[in-house]
């Protein structure tokens, strides 16, 4: 399946070689067994390409899947085998502030040191579908849309500032009004890597009115603040970003009026969750642990 996959990847039995340190000939043996062993075509080779059957395209996904699944066996028996009672599966999306999961993951592990963590980052339709299927127990993204099966709790806000080039005539305003910000070249996260976050700040500027002029979509906050440093556009950030992200040469500045908040959600799938995922869904959503000790 590793084989398989590294040819799905490359579409190219020569660079899949290379990539894997085998020589080309014992990976098409592989290949032609495994197509033999499932009784479908996987690929379509000519003299100048290969690509993917219907039946390949399918398989790669479950492939995939199974591979991770067989991973994520062989982390539990180590954990397992070094002391710990029980893992947890968390799949970050979106750039989630790393300073907020800093503090939850150690208190995690000050409370319940019992308890291994495994952190995946993934686009968010990645992180449903492995919530979905059990490949996660628990995630973090900025998403806000309703998703079937999943349910998803706001665990915390922050405001949201401007990320402004030094020597940007913006900068003469302590709090800049958000309809001076459209004016001007945007970079924003990407809309498929950094999915909820950009639906929650495509909402915002859609109250301006003013259709944005978009310089560059970016994957992470890093990659942002290197754009908006070179001056190829301002950017959205909180203050848990400037925290951990900080460039000499950009400048935050605060929206004026009420500052629009990014908040962060928890996702699980909807079933009876664990002990050791209720406990950390009480620590990640403090509200919520004030009310589930409540009498009814």
């Amino acid at each position: 399946m590793r084989y398989f996959i590294a040819v799905a990847e490359e579409l190219h039995f020569a660079r899949a070689a290379e990539r894997l340190h085998i020589e080309q000939s014992p990976l098409s043996r592989a290949i032609k067994d495994l197509e033999y062993d499932l009784d479908v075509q996987l690929f379509e080779r000519t003299t100048r390409r290969t690509r993917l059957t219907w039946a390949g395209q399918v398989f790669v996904d479950e492939a995939k899947r199974v591979l991770s699944t067989l991973d994520q066996a062989k982390a539990r028996a180590k954990a397992a085998a070094s002391g710990y009672r029980g893992i947890l599966r968390i799949a970050l999306s979106d750039g989630i502030a790393q300073s907020r999961l800093t503090s939850l993951l150690a208190r995690c592990r000050e409370e319940d040191p019992e308890v291994g963590i495994r952190l995946f980052e993934t686009p968010l339709a990645q992180q449903v579908k492995g919530l979905l299927s059990d490949q996660y127990d628990v995630g973090f993204s900025h998403a806000t849309e309703d998703i079937e099966g999943v349910i998803a709790q706001p665990a915390w806000s922050d405001p949201l500032v401007i990320a402004v080039p030094t020597r940007h005539p913006l900068l003469a305003h302590k709090r800049i009004p958000i309809e001076e910000v459209v004016r001007y070249p945007l970079v924003l996260c990407h809309p498929e890597n950094c999915e909820g976050c950009h639906r929650q700040i495509e909402r915002i500027l859609r109250t301006v009115g003013t259709e944005p002029i978009v310089a560059e979509h970016v994957s992470n906050f890093g990659l942002m603040m290197m754009l908006v440093a070179a001056g190829y556009g301002l950017g959205f950030a909180t203050e848990a970003h400037m925290a951990y992200c900080p460039h000499p040469e950009v400048v935050f500045r605060p929206l004026t009026g009420r500052a629009p908040m990014l908040t962060t959600y928890v996702l699980r799938p909807d079933t009876d969750p664990s002990r050791q995922l209720s406990q950390f869904i009480d620590r990640a959503i403090p509200s919520r642990s004030v009310n589930s000790h409540q009498p009814s």
